[in-house]
């Protein structure tokens, strides 16, 4: 892949705890937040159950048409950490012991700990690579273009930077947000030419709630500075001609 080459990935929650809504998805920011700003645009995010046949199919169909997939979750130790096993079965591959990460788990224990349980986290597809975890030591791992981090935010943030040698993007995805004190529908209007002459740049409106107040916030994004800032320049023509104010956020 080369920097000129659009590169693109999609994200895949797995777990019942999300689906349920006992535990909130913070994996998705942290992980897309990180790729565009190596020159990966995200394009899906789906979350899904610890089910074996969902897992395989899903992994099977976005690693087709994606450059990347990142999975989070189902990489620890218990009975329903079934992601390494169903990822296995998605690449027809033998899900065995990686000798380097029992290596790794067995000097992070103390004797004695590294029981049954814990041993399970270094179950993982043949010829797997690993992905190093500074913070809790059992790692994560990653099959072609298929990378797998487990569910805990703090963890899972630990370990980004250690696969930004694996992952080859495009120009970095750069931004500008102007925040206003308005509704959607004043600016639609104005805000639909705008993107209308600048076909090749997205541009999105995003409504906020702050100090009791309405507002909304533009998101301009691009590959290329300059028509960030032409296209800004244009929205704040518009502002200036509503007499809408800018705010801070």
């Amino acid at each position: 892949m080369t920097k000129n080459k659009k590169v693109n990935a999609s994200i895949l929650i797995i777990g019942n705890e999300i689906l349920s809504g006992r535990t909130q998805d913070t994996n998705t920011g942290t992980i897309a937040l990180w790729l565009n700003s190596i020159g990966v645009t995200v394009m899906e995010v789906r979350v899904i159950p610890d089910i074996e046949k969902t897992i395989i199919d899903t992994v099977n169909e976005l690693r087709e048409y994606n450059d990347y997939l990142f999975t989070t979750g189902g990489i620890g130790p218990t009975h329903d950490d079934i992601t390494a096993r169903s990822i296995s079965k998605a690449f027809k591959l033998d899900y065995e012991i990686h000798p380097e990460a029992f290596k790794i788990l067995e000097a992070y224990y103390k004797p004695g700990e590294f029981n049954e349980g814990r041993q399970k986290m270094v179950w993982m597809p043949k010829d797997a690579k690993l992905i190093l975890n500074p913070t809790s030591g059992a790692p994560g791992f990653n099959i072609d273009n298929v990378f797998c981090l487990p569910g805990v935010p703090s963890i899972l943030k630990s370990m980004l930077g250690g696969l930004k040698n694996r992952i080859v993007g495009g120009k970095p995805i750069l931004s500008n947000t102007i925040s206003l004190r308005t509704v959607e529908s004043e600016i639609a209007k104005s805000l639909s030419k705008v993107q209308d002459n600048n076909q090749d740049i997205e541009i999105g409106s995003y409504p906020f709630f702050q100090a009791g107040k309405l507002g909304v916030s533009i998101v301009i994004r691009s590959e290329d500075q300059f028509k960030i800032d032409s296209c800004s320049s244009e929205i704040l023509n518009f502002v200036d001609e509503k007499k809408i104010e800018v705010v801070e956020r």
